[in-house]
């Protein structure tokens, strides 16, 4: 895992969609899985929101709040 792919995801916005504006972060979990199934964004964009789905699906979202207090 790519500590600066961690560190984007609470920094990059939704560009578009239900969620345009919010932290990629803390995009909720049936919107991540939403994606999965339909397919994720091409680009970085895409590469970001997979890798989110794997930390909500897999419960791992306490590994951004060390990053986060340290914002």
């Amino acid at each position: 895992m790519n500590p600066e792919l961690l560190e984007l995801l609470l920094v990059r916005e939704m560009p578009f969609g239900k969620y345009k504006g919010r932290l990629l972060a803390d995009l909720p979990g049936h919107y991540l899985a939403w994606f999965a199934r339909e397919g994720f964004p091409c680009g970085q964009l895409g590469q970001l929101l997979a890798l989110m789905h794997e930390l909500d699906h897999n419960d791992l979202k306490g590994l951004l709040e060390p990053l986060r207090k340290s914002r």
